[in-house]
């Protein structure tokens, strides 16, 4: 089959039509659960990958009249090659053709750009259409050179999760350390990857598994490729692009919904987000799906898992059903429209026209790559300043209970903010007080990184017990620290038995590694935040964490053997 410049005008804008109906379906369905959403955004996705063959495949359908079309173009275009008359232009072409040669050089033929147009489009296309190739055979060898996990917590993490949610295909479970963070691919043979540091996270296991699991039940891993696929197809339509985009959100916000509904606990769970987006595979050919959140949908996952009011539960069958009909419905006949019956009607005019689109859509996307840094600056200006607030996220303050005074307040402490930041700080307990408390201790320390330390209820009293204890200490390692289960009576204690720790790094690996019993008799501690949730331990290194609506979690440590003796002071 060719490719003609006329085939790739109208591929162009019937996809802009699908592309934007789709992202409109989405904004009117945006209180839909996210399985929901996810599936309105991949048959509209699945519509531009038809819409090619349908093209083709269907009879033409003209609606509009014949006489609409089959105007006097072609008059016009002799005209404009002979400069005659359009009642008897054979005598005026006769009669002045000396005045034609002496007004200068012929006038340029924009249908010969017209010829380029095909070349233009495949160029961008099978560069993509690789890049697809490439990063589907990278994670086929990254699999053949994978160690196999034989873990016993992982591997029961892994029975326990497929046992809750219903999936009853084998699953592989690897290692590389190619990776940062988990990902999982595959429909025949579904393939989760673990990185080296993730398996060290072993109360985290069960949470990334069902992410992961949750995925391959929805057969994401093919969602994504179509995904690619139509961008592929239509790079040149900045509408495709975005749909892309905010369909791979929705099938993160669904598998985190399905992680949810597992019984997974959602501040645990946000937690786990927070620290998995610092370890995000970040390079771009990666074909696969993973747990970690990207800077950019990071605060938008962690107000959903937080935020108990939200529909989570899949799509239903009347819903599927309805998509299917809506959708179809008007791709169909949108493939099958024709405004003439057959090429031979097209005029000089509009091969022209034609031609001249498809020049300004070439320039225009190379503009549009040129000035990539420019719209940055423009879009972070405008998300600083004060702008008209959408429905939506006024929507989103108030179910937060952000008040207007509580926004005047965040941007005194901490400088512009925007709507989605102000949502995040407010749904995690971070206010003004709890900032300008944690940046005596950490000076330039972000937002995002007290949103991860307010989901943990880590209070500046114990942010500033862990700085004298440890001056180099940051944000990251008091997350750690308390993590862990680590405070001040516990490194207090170590130091008396005559453990030196240099570092928070020295504190956490006592405490994994199960040399956290002193030669002091140990104490029953608690600890109470100001939002009504006591984390204490007992005389027997056992910690109970009790939330502020009544949820009961309990760590027990082994006991050590009983002839053993703490380490020695080392010599002076």
């Amino acid at each position: 089959m060719m490719i003609t410049t006329a085939m790739l005008v109208g591929l162009a804008w019937k996809s802009v039509v699908i592309a934007g109906l789709t992202l409109a379906l989405l904004r009117l369905a945006r209180t839909r659960s996210s399985g929901e959403r996810s599936l309105v955004a991949h048959i509209g996705l699945l519509a531009l990958l038809m819409l090619p063959v349908a093209s083709l495949v269907l009879p033409l359908w003209q609606p509009l009249p014949a006489s609409w079309v089959a105007e006097a173009a072609p008059t016009a275009s002799v005209l404009t090659e002979t400069g005659g008359s359009a009642v008897d232009p054979a005598v005026a072409a006769a009669s002045v053709p000396a005045v034609a040669d002496a007004a200068g050089p012929p006038p340029i033929n924009l249908s010969a750009w017209g010829d380029l147009a095909p070349f233009l489009y495949l160029v961008p296309f099978a560069l993509l259409f690789g890049v697809m190739l490439v990063a589907v055979l990278r994670l086929f060898a990254m699999r053949r050179r994978a160690e196999v996990l034989v873990d016993g917590s992982w591997l029961s993490a892994l029975a326990e999760a497929q046992r809750r949610m219903g999936f009853k295909h084998g699953t592989a479970l690897l290692v590389s350390d190619e990776l940062r963070s988990p990902i999982s691919w595959g429909l025949l043979r579904s393939t989760i990857v673990l990185s080296p540091k993730a398996v060290q996270a072993v109360g985290e296991a069960e949470a990334i598994i069902a992410h992961e699991l949750a995925h391959i039940t929805r057969l994401d891993w093919a969602k994504l490729l179509a995904a690619r696929a139509a961008c592929a197809v239509f790079w040149f339509n900045p509408l495709v692009w975005m749909l892309a985009r905010e369909s791979h959100q929705l099938r993160e916000e669904a598998a985190d919904d399905a992680v949810l509904m597992a019984d997974i606990d959602g501040p645990d769970y946000a937690s786990l987000l927070v620290g998995a987006a610092r370890h995000d595979n970040k390079a771009a050919l990666m074909a696969a799906h993973g747990v970690a959140p990207s800077q950019g949908s990071l605060k938008r996952r962690i107000t959903r898992v937080l935020d108990a009011s939200l529909r989570r539960g899949p799509a239903s069958a009347s819903w599927v059903l309805m998509s299917l009909v809506v959708l179809a419905g008007l791709t169909a006949p949108l493939a099958a429209f024709s405004a003439t019956a057959s090429e031979e009607r097209a005029t000089a005019k509009d091969a022209r026209i034609a031609a001249l689109a498809a020049q300004k859509s070439a320039l225009a996307t190379k503009q549009q790559a040129t000035a990539t840094k420019a719209e940055a600056a423009v879009v972070a200006e405008a998300a600083a300043t004060d702008r008209r607030l959408s429905a939506e996220e006024l929507v989103s303050l108030r179910a937060v209970g952000a008040t207007p005074d509580f926004v005047a307040q965040m941007r005194e402490e901490s400088g512009p903010m925007s709507a989605d930041e102000i949502i995040s700080a407010k749904a995690s307990g971070v206010d003004p007080a709890y900032i300008r408390a944690m940046r005596q201790i950490f000076p330039k320390v972000d937002v995002g990184d007290l949103i991860g330390a307010s989901a943990l209820h880590i209070e500046p009293a114990f942010a500033r017990d862990m700085k004298s204890h440890f001056p180099d200490i940051g944000i990251d390692d008091v997350i750690a620290l308390r993590a862990m289960g680590i405070d001040c009576d516990f490194v207090t204690d170590m130091q008396k038995a005559g453990v030196r720790m240099h570092s928070a790094g020295d504190a956490i690996e006592l405490r994994a590694t199960g040399m956290a019993r002193s030669r002091a008799k140990p104490k029953p501690a608690a600890a109470r935040s100001q939002r009504g949730a006591s984390v204490s331990i007992g005389p027997n290194g056992s910690m109970e964490a009790r939330s502020g609506d009544g949820r009961v979690a309990r760590i027990e440590f082994p006991a050590p053997p009983a002839a053993s003796e703490p380490p020695a002071p080392p010599g002076d």
